[in-house]
């Protein structure tokens, strides 16, 4: 589905629908164009009217692409991923591809984009954002975007705690489970804010002519915020790993705990066995065969085990 609106100065912004929406700007016009749940016949519409490279077109109709930023004739093809939390708390990823000129910018993406939603309602809001251009269009896209990811590393610092809370308390035996699930999510996030890093220091250090100096500003913001971002999920990633270290440690020494009263219980037991072993054997010449010798063998029954007890417990081995 097209959709596209026009900005001229202070004439406020147009909207349009359909396929006949998609046509290079006039002089003076700042276009956005955003195509959803798009085919192949729409990206060959895209390449019919603007010229977009074969190998761009083939990208955006990719699942799997990486962020990245190619520099063709006269425009910017960048992909860049919106991290946003699913049903399950899980992070998700989906992939924009944007064509950026400096008189239109072009987005593509299959599912709905809250940060496009978010960037249209506030262009349709306030029409004077296209006195910037269109590359001031695309940072509200990517500022955006990287304020979505911070909600997501958020969360997952959240769900982190909890389960440190859990190990550190009662454990229930899922704590290995879920640090294991945070850990691919966080390494995940890592992955899609390192690319994304390295996309806004290319607009940056190439001294892009599509990238005005009037908005140059705003992307070194966005890059303050990129590396916030990696910088957190970095130090999130380490958390974990000592929630690992000290998860481990504590099955270490419940294991240990364990083993000690095991230990303890069998040292218990070690007398009466021998006793009851020795002079139990099936011989009629046993010596100290005698009632007395009987009594105190039981007593020493009872007796010993009572008196390593009571030794265990002054060691504080209990």
């Amino acid at each position: 589905m097209f959709r596209a609106m026009k900005l001229i100065g202070a004439a406020g912004a147009t909207q349009l629908t359909g396929p006949e929406a998609v046509a290079m700007p006039t002089q003076g016009e700042i276009c956005w164009i955003d195509l959803e749940d798009f085919d192949d016949k729409d990206l060959a519409l895209l390449q019919q009217r603007f010229g977009f490279h074969r190998l761009a077109i083939e990208d955006c109709a990719s699942r799997k692409q990486r962020p990245k930023i190619d520099e063709y004739d006269g425009h910017l093809f960048v992909v860049i991923h919106e991290i946003s939390l699913g049903h399950s708390g899980a992070p998700q990823f989906e992939e924009l591809a944007i064509f950026l000129d400096s008189r239109f910018i072009v987005t593509i993406h299959r599912k709905p984009i809250a940060a496009i939603q978010n960037s249209w309602k506030r262009t349709v809001e306030d029409p004077k954002r296209g006195d910037y251009g269109a590359d001031y269009v695309f940072y509200l896209i990517l500022d955006s975007l990287l304020d979505e990811s911070f909600l997501v590393i958020d969360h997952l610092s959240d769900a982190l705690l909890k389960v440190e809370n859990q190990i550190i308390g009662k454990s229930d035996g899922t704590e290995l489970s879920k640090l294991l699930r945070l850990k691919r999510a966080m390494v995940s996030v890592r992955r899609v804010l390192s690319g994304e890093r390295d996309v806004v220091t290319i607009l940056l250090r190439r001294q892009q002519p599509i990238i005005s100096e009037k908005t140059g500003p705003f992307f070194r913001d966005a890059y303050d915020h990129v590396v916030r971002a990696y910088d957190q999920i970095d130090i999130e990633r380490d958390l974990l790993g000592n929630a690992m270290d000290a998860y481990m440690s504590t099955i270490s020494n419940r294991l240990n705990v364990v083993m000690k009263q095991l230990t303890i219980l069998s040292a218990i037991f070690l007398p009466p066995t021998f006793i009851t072993s020795f002079f139990g054997q099936n011989f009629s010449a046993l010596p100290f065969d005698s009632r007395t010798v009987f009594g105190i063998e039981i007593f020493a029954c009872f007796a010993l085990p009572a008196a390593m007890l009571y030794w265990f417990y002054r060691r504080r081995w209990l």
